[in-house]
């Protein structure tokens, strides 16, 4: 299972599942992270946390442990 965080900088992945439940998946959904969406990988900090990425349009920063959850291709 490829993840988020396997995505390197400059590179760009397809959401195919988002993993976890309750409030952490319905807040990744709120922030535009839905199936079949286009996210690009811009930065990624020293320390791995956290990856900033685009997405629809506007750019997000997510931590590391967010990003293990978003399974793309």
């Amino acid at each position: 299972m490829k993840t988020l965080r396997d995505v390197p900088i400059g590179g760009t992945c397809k959401v195919v599942k988002l993993h976890g439940a309750g409030a952490v998946k319905r807040r990744i959904m709120d922030m535009g992270i839905t199936k079949n969406v286009s996210i690009y990988v811009r930065k990624v900090a020293p320390l791995g946390d956290p990856v900033e990425i685009t997405v629809r349009n506007y750019e997000l920063s997510l931590r590391k442990g967010d990003a293990e959850m978003i399974e793309v291709e």
